[in-house]
């Protein structure tokens, strides 16, 4: 919660909430504050993206927001210090959320880089696999009832990369039945990272838990955990938990899609409707932010070159070669840099180039993905919609769409044509809808019609 994203997260929610206006460098005095890059928060304009009104999407502004670090920093000093958001902004919103709680984060310094280790002090004491996700899941508890939250409760992992676990699972079973046994025993052959402990309490709980790092949290047996199916079966391990939520809850990922990674699948996309055939895609990006910073240790760069270079997986472009590197440049603090070339082969093999540069903050560009999840997560869970079809819904979000999004294809256009499937197939569009019932009501048509309308709309 203290992180870039997660205090830019709350600043935006308080600006909206609260209707904030200051000055901006860009374009000058702002007299409200937006929800842009949040495409649920938006209507469609002009034939663009933009849902807010033609379903029943949730207002981002009456979210309950609340969370986890393990670092102590008052969250409105850490929004100060990160220096994403304009000064005049920050000394609005600072003081409130200095009074903010940031609950302690469960930690294994084992799965993060060396620079993490001297901030880490705002964690919840040494426990069992079992201790830890019955923390979590009391916390969860704790924050629904403080808040009186009413809708769905969507968990982000939104901390740093961990290294990869090497956890094995067979199912859902083993792996409740591996957290259960840790009761009695120390499991220290079991490479439990605190990511799956937080995924298991969320699923337990019928939270919906969203997987925005590059880390391999969303196994088969942690999929299966989130099926209705299971969670209701005489036969789960999850029944010796206590209370286990029956709800609709959704696990999504790998690794949110923000800002290079979303631009680079559109532009081979577009390179492959032309016909023409990508043969090599060098990228680079550099940043100075605490995300960076931690993908300087070897054993936790890996996790995002993984997703990172598998993201045109599905196409089955054999020949393409597609080379990543990131760099960690402290003065750029959150502003991340990032240039990526493109040559493809056309007619009669003659190469076709193209040089994209591209400059934003990081957070600026993952915040509204964070948003836009919770709400589909809200959405969908309220239409108790498959499990399947809201991973295929949101791969759009994701580096490397995993889980029940495995093989969605990677084009954004194709992306989005999922989500339009999946909200089609919920109830049909909203406005639509409400057309049909002002024709019933004009006696343009019958009811009889209007029934039929709606199955199409």
């Amino acid at each position: 919660l203290g992180g870039n994203n997660g205090v830019t997260l709350l600043a935006g929610h308080i600006a909206n909430r609260r209707k904030l206006t200051w000055e901006t460098a860009a374009v000058g005095p702002v007299s409200a504050p937006n929800w842009s890059g949040c495409i649920t928060q938006l209507p469609q304009k002009g034939g663009g993206v933009g849902f807010q009104g033609r379903f029943d999407l949730a207002d981002a502004a009456e979210a309950a927001v609340g969370g986890w670090d393990i670092r102590p920093t008052p969250l409105g000093d850490a929004l100060y210090e990160c220096r994403v958001l304009e000064y005049d902004l920050v000394r609005q919103v600072r003081d409130e959320m200095n009074d903010l709680t940031i609950l302690k984060g469960v930690y294994n310094e084992d799965f993060l880089g060396e620079s993490q280790y001297a901030t880490a002090t705002h964690v919840v004491e040494k426990r069992s696999f079992f201790g830890y996700v019955e923390h979590i899941r009391n916390d969860i508890r704790h924050f629904i009832s403080e808040n009186q939250v009413d809708g769905h409760l969507t968990v982000v992992w939104s901390a740093s990369v961990e290294r990869p676990s090497a956890a094995e699972f067979a199912d859902a079973n083993d792996l409740l039945d591996t957290i259960l046994k840790s009761k009695d025993e120390e499991l220290t052959d079991v490479d439990m990272s605190p990511s799956i402990l937080y995924a298991v309490a969320a699923g337990l709980e019928g939270c919906s838990f969203v997987n925005g790092g590059s880390q391999n949290t969303m196994s088969n047996a942690m999929c299966e955990l989130y099926e209705q199916s299971y969670r209701t079966s005489d036969d789960s391990k999850a029944k010796e938990f206590g209370q286990v939520a029956s709800g609709p809850a959704y696990v999504l990922g790998t690794d949110f899609k923000a800002g290079q990674t979303k631009f680079k699948t559109a532009a081979v996309e577009y390179i492959r409707a032309l016909g023409l055939t990508p043969r090599v895609i060098a990228s680079s990006n550099h940043l100075g932010n605490n995300d960076m910073l931690n993908l300087t240790s070897k054993k936790t760069v890996g996790a995002k070159m993984r997703v990172k270079s598998n993201i045109f997986g599905p196409w089955e472009e054999d020949e393409l070669d597609h080379q990543v590197r990131v760099m960690y440049t402290p003065m750029m603090l959150d502003e991340k840099r990032d240039v990526v070339e493109y040559t493809s082969l056309g007619f009669l093999h003659s190469p076709h180039t193209m040089l994209t540069y591209t400059r934003c903050m990081d957070s600026i560009l993952c915040v509204p993905l964070m948003v836009d999840a919770a709400v589909w997560c809200d959405y969908f869970a309220r239409a108790s919609s498959p499990t399947e079809r809201v991973a295929r819904a949101t791969a759009y979000l994701f580096k490397v769409p995993e889980g029940g999004a495995k093989g969605v294809d990677p084009g954004f256009q194709r992306q989005m044509q999922e989500l339009e499937k999946a909200l089609n197939e919920c109830g049909g569009d909203a406005s639509a809808i409400d057309m049909i019932s002002k024709g019933v009501a004009a006696g343009i048509i019958t009811a009889e019609q209007a029934e039929a309308l709606k199955k199409l709309a």
